[in-house]
């Protein structure tokens, strides 16, 4: 199974906005990809900017599909993936 872009974006906010107690909608986020760090997002809360690594992108995952899914799938099993043509980053991990 996959989640794609905005679905990830979800999982971030949710995250962030339940560690921070604030509201899902007050956060936002912007995924991308390097050489350097791998999978990383930028998150902006009230004006200030933060960035999460891969480490932290995968337990946001690991969250959402529990929560949002009733799904119980370990970090450890998920791989994020671009799709450089269309732009699209998905999180793979089994059914």
């Amino acid at each position: 199974m996959r989640l794609y872009t905005d679905e990830i974006i979800n999982a971030v906010c949710l995250h962030v906005s339940e560690r921070r107690g604030i509201a899902p909608t007050d956060v936002e986020v912007q995924l991308s990809w390097d050489e350097e760090y791998g999978y990383t997002a930028e998150i902006w809360v009230a004006g200030r900017s933060q960035y999460l690594l891969q480490a932290n992108l995968l337990e946001a995952i690991e969250q959402y599909l529990f929560s949002q899914q009733n799904l119980r799938v370990f970090r450890s099993d998920i791989t994020l993936g671009l799709d450089e043509e269309q732009g699209e980053f998905w999180a793979e991990f089994p059914a």
